[in-house]
């Protein structure tokens, strides 16, 4: 077995790219040329990223634009006034008008009314023994007049145990009517009867 092993083959020569006629030849420094793929995807990139610049500063105007017009239709208070200081108004002072009592009903002229009333009968009823007292009464006074007689029922104490009032229509003058004065409640034996007072009013 020998060592002897054949010559290798000759370098075949390489084709060289010519630069085109009439261009500067290619700088030793440059960088080489990058293949055709590679130059279509960068330029993809940076289109999308300038296209979404472009919507995001559109998107920030529109803001700014919505947030201009809201702050103008929010109503701003009214500014301080520079307006001089005016007294307020005096009011004129309220009088008071005079009280003015309202007449007092007529009284018939005459004697005292407490003398035209006479209790003719005080008594209970012998049912309920509610007491009651029968009354007359004359007009003594000069014109006509009507009656309120108010009574008070008494025990044999003297303590108040019940009251009536006896009323009439017209009295003419010197004329006399009978009425009764009704208690209320239940009186011993013995309970009395007193005129309380007597209004005479002239009609």
């Amino acid at each position: 077995m020998s060592d002897y092993f054949p010559p290798p083959p000759p370098e075949q020569p390489q084709p060289e790219h010519r630069a085109p006629a009439g261009a500067s030849p290619p700088s030793p420094w440059a960088a080489p040329a990058a293949p055709p793929g590679k130059q279509r995807t960068g330029l993809i990139v940076t289109l999308a990223v300038g296209g979404g610049l472009v919507v995001a500063g559109a998107m920030v105007a529109l803001v700014y634009s919505l947030m201009d017009s809201v702050s103008d239709s929010i109503a701003l208070p009214p500014e301080r006034s520079d307006a001089p200081y005016s007294e307020p108004y005096d009011e004129e002072p309220y009088e008071e008008e005079p009280y003015e009592e309202e007449p007092a009903e007529p009284v018939a002229p005459g004697p005292a009314p407490e003398g035209d009333v006479t209790v003719t009968q005080c008594t209970r009823d012998s049912l309920i023994f509610w007491p009651h007292a029968d009354l007359r009464i004359v007009n003594r006074s000069g014109s006509p007049a009507a009656y309120i007689v108010s009574i008070t029922f008494v025990d044999a104490d003297g303590a108040v145990v019940s009251d009536g009032i006896a009323t009439t229509e017209e009295v003419a003058p010197g004329a006399s009517v009978k009425v009764r004065a009704q208690g209320s409640g239940e009186a011993a034996v013995g309970t009395k009867c007193r005129i309380a007072e007597v209004d005479r009013h002239a009609l």
